[in-house]
């Protein structure tokens, strides 16, 4: 990705996310996985390059594109003058989803999340926590193939991230693909089928994290991906 005349963001990166994965995508502070998924997800045009979504290009057929994820953004401070249920109901829409089958899935999910007492209230009233599980929820209700979550876990107290951790990974299992980019590495090796490891917009890894340590012997992943990234690792 270039912006203007500026130096490319994102160089050269190539991947694919396979039915029945998880994939973790990690890397540092500017490292580049925003706009990596920005591009996926249509929000930023690459000037090189193309992405599909569930064998839609996601520039040349975007609305077919869309259809086929679910996206929750970095940033859950959107629409705060709608209560939880009037932004879910208005992301349902859409993606054209019956008021039967949406009730169905948005009482599901609202239960997972323990929403139920927060819905009716303006999101502006919400903790960080309470908008993050309102955007998941509106990014889940009509249950696309492929999900496309950036750093889904911030803000999330431990039941609810380990719901979607659960979520997650039945999905995958279900033969569809997710993708979410993390700060924590222990989540990624728990849950992740493969890791993609960028800074600067390139590639470092990418692979299974089982594949990374034995590259390593003897070393944390937290240890290799500080050495990876240029960042120094004290020693005791």
């Amino acid at each position: 990705m270039v912006y203007g005349k500026g130096p490319k963001a994102v160089d050269d990166l190539s991947f694919e996310i396979r039915p029945g994965e998880i994939v973790g995508f990690a890397g540092p502070n500017g490292a580049g996985k925003t706009t990596v998924i920005k591009m996926l997800t249509g929000i930023l045009k690459p000037k090189e390059g193309n992405a599909s979504i569930h064998g839609f290009d996601i520039v040349k057929e975007s609305v077919q594109a869309k259809q086929n994820f679910a996206y929750v953004a970095d940033d859950p401070d959107v629409l705060l003058q709608l209560t939880g249920l009037e932004y879910i109901n208005y992301i349902a829409d859409l993606y054209g989803i019956s008021v039967e089958d949406r009730k169905k899935r948005i009482q599901e999910l609202v239960g997972r999340f323990g929403m139920e007492d927060a819905l009716g209230t303006p999101m502006r009233e919400y903790s960080h926590g309470m908008r993050q599980k309102t955007m998941i929820i509106a990014a889940l209700v009509h249950n696309p193939p492929a999900w496309i979550l950036d750093e889904p876990m911030t803000g999330l107290d431990p039941t609810a991230a380990y719901t979607l951790k659960q979520m997650m990974r039945k999905h995958a299992d279900n033969g569809n693909a997710v993708l979410f980019s993390t700060h924590v590495l222990e989540v990624a090796e728990k849950l992740c089928d493969r890791i993609l490891i960028i800074n600067h917009g390139k590639f470092l890894y990418q692979g299974t994290i089982q594949e990374l340590e034995e590259a390593h012997p003897g070393k944390s992943l937290e240890t290799i991906f500080i050495e990876m990234t240029g960042g120094n690792v004290g020693e005791e």
